[in-house]
């Protein structure tokens, strides 16, 4: 009888390192895949801010001219 409650032991604590490793690893998925979409909307944003930054520049660099919007108004 004492050997059998020896076998048993193990086995109960054999079932609870797999579960514990189950869930550990559907933990490392989660946070693997926040962290692949994390880093994916980075480079997103990178990208649109390039884009952003150049148009500012040109627009800085145009040079416009003041034009009198009250030429046709009415009280001169």
């Amino acid at each position: 009888m004492q050997n059998c409650a020896q076998i048993k032991i193990p086995l109960l604590l054999l079932l609870e390192q797999i579960q514990i490793v189950t869930v550990l690893i559907v933990v490392v998925i989660f946070f693997g895949i926040l962290l692949i979409l994390g880093v994916r909307k980075s480079y997103k944003l990178k990208k649109e801010n390039e884009k952003l930054d150049e148009i500012s520049e040109k627009l800085a660099k145009e040079e416009k001219k003041y034009t009198d919007f009250t030429d046709g108004h009415m009280y001169q």
